[in-house]
């Protein structure tokens, strides 16, 4: 069906400076497409986000989640999702990272499989950053993305990773752009431009509009996705199925709708993925009222135990009866420069985790640097030899709520506290530069990492959780040692921006609620 008319409606106001050139990507034809897509769907993204925070109010009196009765039909009937298109049947390495220009030509260079170009938690939004790399990512398809840089050209192969693309969630807007007197979705700005400008110069190459999806937290944000997908195939005239998704499992509430979410989009869907990182964040903040959920140190929380072993087996098990694919979830490791031993033991971890993730079923696995997609490649090429595992259904997997809410065991560490201090408000300091993605203590962090540092410290404040120690934490406590990790990084280095982001961290872990995303109130401070 087609988008609204825009006949007798008032213009879309670009509050935000243009400069270079990003009046290609915010011409008056892709003003009007962002203005049809807001007034379609912008009634619908409020009604979710605040379905979200009814769900919350129910969660911090006492309800856990479990899986919808009214959807049992659903769950229990035969159906399988769409055609997955020729260009994704083999995802064995995909890459992530921002959409700056040098890192999505390494990235499409890299050897990996897809490239997914994210202006979500790995780009800072910065008006600059959102539309450069929507021009990065249209010369792309025009065969006219290059760069260069200290003396050196960069242009893309002959045989780049196939692209796919990551708006930001339902939860953020882009305030640089009003449609009616209100700031469009985020989501809508980033997924309705690169699909105005791309998608039927992907079709016509043999390739199509891909997108990972993110944050979504139930079958009415999947169908919500679902009806802005028809109605830009419509208005672009563009087949259907011509654009498609993969939905990343990052939120509490989604796991106990993975095959809702497939049903929601199966005409356009093509697979789930474990977003580990978010996925802990959203563990914390949906049980933030629940003491029985307080969480060991971040580094005790790790992939094929307690809550994060159940959700993976469950998602694959969902997605290979689906039809669909069960993608893996991040290393987070970089590259050790100038330490061969330590650089060895990244290495390691990495090839551990990807044998832990073939070996259980995934299809696929994502790096965050170059450097590791020949490691994980390595690792998929030797224990799968085919080009994905839909074939194993994993009928084993018995996964229950009881499952899905198993805390990880562990201890609450100083050391603990002190590294998510640090990490937070490094991250906090240079996402208010302007960068997303941030190589911190020999791992590339990005949004996610930092919600988790900032809500674990609430939530070990909020029910004053016992150390190893046997100190228990309070306000004094985190104050006195947030001082220390302060001073020592000011001693160290000086980043600019290191009182605002002091700031932030302080009114976010010392606040009476937790705050549902620290990118909100940050947003106006870039």
């Amino acid at each position: 069906m087609p988008l609204d008319s825009l006949e007798g409606a008032p213009p879309a106001r670009v509050l935000g400076e243009l400069h270079g050139r990003a009046i290609e990507v915010l011409s008056s034809e892709a003003l009007a497409f962002l203005a049809s897509l807001h007034r379609r769907f912008e009634g619908g993204r409020k009604e979710v986000l605040a379905a979200r925070a009814e769900r919350q109010r129910r969660f911090d009196a006492g309800e856990a989640p479990d899986f919808p009765s009214e959807t049992r039909d659903i769950r229990e009937a035969a159906w399988r999702v769409g055609p997955i298109p020729a260009d994704l049947q083999d995802r064995r390495v995909e890459i992530t990272g921002p959409v700056d220009r040098k890192m999505i030509i390494n990235a499409l260079n890299s050897g990996a499989s897809a490239f997914m170009a994210d202006f979500e938690d790995a780009t800072a939004p910065t008006w600059s950053n959102v539309l450069d790399g929507q021009v990065n990512l249209k010369d792309r398809w025009a065969g006219a993305l290059t760069h260069e840089a200290g003396g050196k050209r960069y242009t893309v192969s002959g045989q780049p990773a196939v692209l796919m693309v990551r708006p930001r969630g339902w939860h953020l807007p882009e305030a640089n752009l009003e449609i009616d007197g209100a700031p469009i979705s985020a989501s809508l700005f980033d997924f309705g431009l690169y699909a105005f400008h791309n998608a039927r110069t992907a079709v016509e190459q043999g390739s199509g509009a891909y997108f990972y999806l993110p944050k979504l937290e139930s079958r009415f944000e999947a169908r919500l996705w679902n009806d802005v997908i028809l109605a830009t195939e419509a208005a672009l005239d563009l087949p259907l199925g011509a654009i498609k998704v993969t939905v990343l499992i990052e939120t509490l509430p989604a796991a106990f709708e993975m095959d809702e979410i497939l049903f929601e989009l199966k005409d356009h869907i093509v697979g789930l993925n474990c977003g580990r990182w978010d996925y802990i964040f959203s563990y914390i903040k949906r049980l933030a009222g629940h003491p029985e959920a307080l969480t060991p140190d971040r580094s005790r929380m790790v992939m094929g135990q307690a809550f994060l072993g159940a959700y993976a087996d469950l998602l694959i098990r969902t997605c290979h009866r689906r039809g669909a694919f069960a993608m893996g979830g991040m290393a987070a490791q970089i590259p050790v420069k100038g330490d061969i031993a330590a650089n060895e033991a990244a290495f390691a971890k990495v090839r551990a985790d990807k044998e832990r993730e073939a070996l259980a079923g995934h299809d696929g696995t994502w790096v965050a640097h170059p450097d590791l997609v020949p490691v994980a490649r390595e690792v998929f090429d030797r224990l799968m030899p085919t080009p994905n595992q839909l074939e194993r259904r994993r009928d084993d997997v018995r996964v229950t709520r009881g499952d899905l809410l198993c805390i990880h065991e562990g201890p609450r560490t100083e050391a603990g506290l002190r590294e998510n201090i640090r990490v937070g408000i490094r991250y906090i300091e240079a996402w208010l530069e302007g960068r997303g993605a941030v190589p911190l203590y020999n791992l590339m962090e990005d949004a996610a990492t930092a919600e988790i540092c900032r809500t674990q410290i609430w939530q070990w404040l909020r029910h004053r959780a016992e150390l190893d120690d046997g100190r228990r934490v309070d306000e004094a406590m985190v104050r006195a040692v947030l001082g220390e990790e302060v001073a020592a990084i000011r001693a160290t280095f000086a980043p600019p921006r290191l009182d605002e982001a002091t700031r932030l961290f302080e009114d976010l872990v010392f606040s009476e609620d937790c705050a549902e995303f620290l990118t909100l109130p940050a947003y106006p401070l870039l």
